[in-house]
Parts: C-alpha cells; structure tokens; sequence
C-alpha cells in the first residue's frame, strides 16, 4: 500500500511539473514534454488552427488590430476557397503595457500546450520574440511575425530554424533611414530618442551609426514606453537640431511626443519615425512628418478589397496577412498525408516560396537560413495632408 502511495504522489508531482512547462489553457490538450511536442502527429482534419499573437489590447492597439485584421482578411479568403479551413487560436499579447512581455509569455505557453495548433503567427514586437524564445521553441513551433525587425534576432542563432518573418531586419531599414536623412533631407543634426526596447535600440544604434559615418551631429536619449510626459525630455534637444528620430513602437506615445514638441514652439523640427509608428495618430502630426515602413504593394486588388471592408488602407498589418499565408501554406503541405507533426510543418515554413504574382509585398516570398526574406527592400514616406504617401 505504501509503495503505492508514493507511486502515485511522484505521478502527481510530475503532472504539475508538466502543466508549470508549458502553462495552461482552458480546455486545451496538454502537450508532456518538448520531444512530443515537436514530434507529435495531429490528425489534420478539415480545420487546421494557427495560434495568432498579437497586442489586441494595450498601448499598441491600434497597430495590434491592424495586424489582427488583415490576419483574419487572409483566413476568410482562404475559408472561402479552399476545403479545408484553418482558425485562429488568439493570444493578446498587450505590447508595451506595464506587464513588460509576460502577457506574450503567457500566451506562448498557452500555444505550446495546445495539442492541436500547428505553427503561429506572430507576435508583433522584435522584444516579445525574444520573450517568447523559450516557451514557442520549446513546444516545437515554428512562429512568424509580421512585424519584429530587430537585426539580431535572426542572426544569434537562438531561433533559427523556428522563427521567420515577413519583413525586413533593421539592418535594411536603418540604411534607407540615414540615406534619406542625408541624401535627400540633407539634415547635420539629429537627435535620437529611443524606448528602451530591444526593437528601437537595436535600430537607434544603427542608424545612430550610419549617421556618424557620414558626418552628422547626432545627440541620443532614451525614454520608458510607460512615459506619457516628455516636456523635460524636449527641453533637452539642442535648439538647432533639425531632425528628431523616433524609433518606437506606440503610436500614441508618437502622437503625444509631436504634439509637445509643437506646444513648445518646436513645429519646425522634422520628425522621423520607424514601421511602429507607420499610423495616423502619427502622420496626423502634420508635413514635417517622415517614416520608413515594410514593402508592401498598395496597387494590389487585395488591398482594395481590405479597404472595403475595413473603411482604410491601413497597411501596418498587410505583412501580417503574408505570414499567415506562409504558416497556412506550410500546414497544407505537411497535411497532405492527412497527418502533421510541428517539426514537419517548420520544415515547410522554411521551404516556402511565394510568387511575387501571389503576394501582397509586391516581391516574392522565400527565406534565407536564418529566417529573414532573400529580399528585403525598406521604404521612406512623407506626411501629406495626414497621410503616409511613399516618397523613396
């Protein structure tokens, strides 16, 4: 009797030690160890689900919804031509919220443990990835995102052959970044002002850089994504600077930060922000508003049908509608023997290649070995009566 207890408080106790691993989710199959999680055959069925990390909620919503949109955008089209048909398993991941990336690791967790999601598409921000690392690797998913563009998270080896994305790494962005300031611009002094994420210092020290190199003043600072006041910061900004950097990831906090400089009598000074702040509360700032931003084919029919929809052209989120094009297109491969294991599916991603005829970047689809797209081009564009227009 007493050998029989203890078998079965040693069972208990390795059943929580399992549940800890990969978090729980309410009515979710639970995936046992990280081998069996990456091996494990699901009966592919006629749905197929996708777990989709995104900031629903939170300071980055308004990015976060567009992302969500055109994620759904892509399901509905497909649901509709296609016999099988996939679903969204959704995770809020609250992007620059005062939980740091918890919510995003909570909502890994939950993916991993769910038997039934094949691969992931997202999360949005360049730190959530890195965050997320452990818990996505773990479970054997492989994950892409629309819109991390940290450099390093591609080439430090930790997710390789696990993460990919469908937009360029700041090391694209951050030469068409310094080469317009300089070439087109023709700015010598700028001040950088990141948010203390792994995203926007990563890229402010790129472009901080490339700006030095080609001999023009540069001042640098830093600011909390949580810091709503930036009167103190502003007063700090030599009064010759004619250009402010803003590598950030939340719109608001653009949005706020213009219209503080404007209150200041500081209307003049150019403003440049990065694809987080690619949105209206920051192109509504007024025409000394510039901002680089992902490849995207606005003459595409895709985007008309969105703005139909929709009632916008909001294109932060297009990039997002490829990665769950590549994580869809990647499951039906794997689900052709009517069977799928996570390793077969991220074997899959890696082999993706999709015309320039089918995407919605206006160039075609395929990944290096470290996950980034073989070609990957960043764009410039110009405040106009409120709107991002492409101008290099």
């Amino acid at each position: 009797m007493k050998k029989v207890v203890v078998a079965a408080c040693l069972a208990a106790v390795v059943a929580v030690l399992a549940t800890a691993a990969w978090g729980s989710t309410g009515g979710a199959s639970k995936v046992a160890s990280a081998s069996n999680a990456d091996t494990a055959l699901v009966k592919c069925g006629k749905t197929r689900s996708i777990g989709l990390m995104a900031p629903f909620t939170g300071p980055a919503a308004s990015i976060g919804i567009n992302q969500v949109h055109w994620a759904n955008f892509y399901k509905t089209n497909y649901n509709k031509t296609h016999k099988s048909k996939i679903k969204f398993v959704n995770e809020d991941t609250q992007l620059g919220s005062a939980n740091g990336t918890a919510e995003a690791v909570k909502g890994a967790q939950a993916l991993g443990s769910n038997s039934a999601v094949l691969g992931v598409v997202g999360p949005a921000g360049s730190n959530e990835v890195k965050a997320t690392t452990g818990a996505l690797k773990g479970a054997g998913l492989g994950w892409v995102s629309g819109s991390a563009t940290n450099t390093q998270i591609t080439l430090d080896g930790t997710r390789k052959g696990f993460f990919f994305r469908t937009v360029p790494p700041d090391s694209s962005q951050s030469k068409s970044v310094s080469g317009y300031i300089t070439a087109t611009l023709k700015v010598k002094r700028v001040y950088i002002i990141d948010d203390q994420e792994a995203y926007s210092t990563g890229l402010a020290d790129e472009v901080q850089a490339q700006l030095k190199a080609k001999g023009v003043t540069v001042g640098r600072d830093g600011v909390s994504q949580q810091q709503s006041d930036f009167t103190s910061l502003i007063n700090k900004i030599p009064r010759n600077t004619q250009l402010v950097y803003l590598p950030w990831q939340l719109p608001p906090k653009g949005q706020a930060f213009g219209q503080q400089m404007k209150s200041q009598g500081r209307a003049g000074t150019k403003l440049m922000g990065s694809d987080g702040l690619f949105d209206p509360l920051f192109a509504g700032l007024g025409n000394n508003v510039y901002d680089s931003f992902f490849p995207v084919n606005p003459s595409d029919k895709r985007v008309a049908a969105f703005k139909a929809i929709h009632k916008g052209t909001e294109l932060f989120g297009a990039p997002s509608y490829v990665a769950a094009q590549v994580v869809t297109g990647a499951i039906d491969r794997a689900c052709k023997n009517g069977t799928a294991s996570r390793a077969e599916v991220r074997a899959q991603i890696k082999k993706t290649n999709i015309s320039v005829a089918a995407s919605l970047l206006g160039l075609p689809v395929a990944f290096n070995k470290n996950g980034d797209m073989v070609k990957k081009p960043f764009g410039i564009y110009h405040s106009v009566k409120g709107v991002f227009v492409r101008v290099a």
